[in-house]
């Protein structure tokens, strides 16, 4: 039988890209609202963070009995990140910072405060076993470049990178395994200590640095004699962060998810509390799909759950296994609802989403992390389904 080849490419950013940055201080600001309001399970938050050369602006809309030092708590985060200066064009102690929140409708908290959506939407889950995390490969190697950029620039081990990087990656696939890494794609932001003498390019030896320091030991046994890289491929990349480019929170959708592997509902996640089923209900979707692939029902699965606001429990739910199911799609829609809590309230306590743990999930993908804080992550229904499922 002849051999099937297809690429499949991902990308992901680091925590210094401007898009991630607004993510951070988004959920940072939903972290301390949750650690310190005492009526927690009433607080609401829908915060919006945009950034711009020396120019960073918090808004949204936001009901909470405590106290958050909008200015204080970013250059906190910014500073964390790495921007503590001028050098990476944005500096956490000199950015002008402009706090314009409101609070929230009653008219949507009439319908949220009795356990309803906050909104109307669409969510995706996924989850497959090409990968021990049981995500797609492209996207989970992808994010661990990035972090990886973090790591050597924190470390010192390339102390001459900036907290601005992205990445890229493309597997090759036969008959729908991935066999290989056949681009990589790198852009690190870095200071002018590695430009050569034109200052128009990077070093040779800055390039295979980056290259050995950086890709090999995240992908070693993927790469080959044939495998392609493109480092910094304009030449140099000294001007970045906020300095080079906009920020808006909400803009990383695909790389917070399943970088295009399967479909989005197009709702963002970061700065939104958990009665924001945009948020919290794509969590229970990944749940969902990760126990029914670990309990071995399909070797991948894909689930939509769609809500209206005000209301409950979802309006619809459905499920695609590629044709590797084990069970027809019926019976696993019926598994889903004996066995997992889909309305609000329930996903929050099933999930424990009234904790501060968000910022973490702001960088480096929200699904495929080995977190104790990530109980979306967490396949404690697999004995459970298994059971039920040989009762079908």
């Amino acid at each position: 039988m002849a051999v099937k080849k297809h690429f499949f490419t991902s990308e992901s950013v680091g925590e210094g890209h401007p898009d991630k940055v607004c993510d951070q201080i988004s959920d940072a600001v939903l972290d301390k609202i949750l650690k310190d309001d005492p009526d927690r399970e009433h607080a609401r938050v829908a915060c919006e963070t945009y950034v711009t050369m020396g120019l960073l602006v918090v808004g949204g809309e936001i009901t909470t009995n405590a106290y958050v030092d909008i200015q204080k708590l970013c250059r906190e985060v910014i500073a964390g990140i790495g921007y503590t200066h001028p050098k990476y064009g944005f500096d956490s102690q000199t950015c002008a910072i402009i706090n314009t929140i409101n609070r929230q409708s009653q008219d949507i908290a009439q319908g949220v405060n009795v356990g309803g959506a906050g909104d109307q939407g669409i969510m995706f889950g996924y989850a497959c076993n090409e990968t021990k995390e049981y995500m797609p490969l492209p996207i989970t190697l992808a994010h661990k470049l990035v972090k990886r950029m973090a790591d050597v620039r924190r470390d010192g081990t390339l102390d001459y990178l900036g907290p601005d990087c992205k990445s890229q990656v493309t597997v090759q696939y036969e008959n729908g395994e991935p066999k290989r890494v056949d681009t990589v794609v790198l852009a690190c932001q870095h200071t002018e200590d590695i430009l050569d003498k034109t200052g128009k390019h990077i070093t040779d030896k800055a390039r295979q640095e980056m290259i050995n320091e950086v890709v090999k030991p995240v992908l070693k046994g993927m790469i080959d004699k044939d495998t392609k890289y493109y480092v910094n491929q304009t030449g140099k990349f000294v001007v970045g962060g906020p300095q080079s480019d906009t920020g808006m929170t909400g803009r990383k959708i695909i790389v917070d998810t399943y970088g295009g592997t399967v479909p989005h509902g197009g709702g963002a996640f970061s700065g939104k509390d958990p009665t924001k089923v945009d948020r919290s209900a794509a969590y229970m979707c990944r749940y969902v799909a990760k126990n029914m692939v670990a309990a071995g029902l399909a070797d991948k699965l894909v689930i939509q759950l769609s809500y209206v606001i005000g209301h409950a429990d979802p309006l619809s739910i459905w499920v695609d296994t590629y044709g590797t199911g084990n069970l027809s799609d019926e019976k696993l829609v019926r598994l889903i609802r004996d066995n997992f809590k889909l309305t609000p309230r329930g996903i929050i306590e099933s999930l424990d989403l009234l904790r501060p743990f968000y910022r973490k999930t702001a960088c480096y993908g929200h699904f495929g992390r080995n977190e104790a804080d990530f109980k979306w992550e967490s396949t404690d229904k697999i004995a459970e389904l298994k059971k039920q499922a040989s009762r079908l």
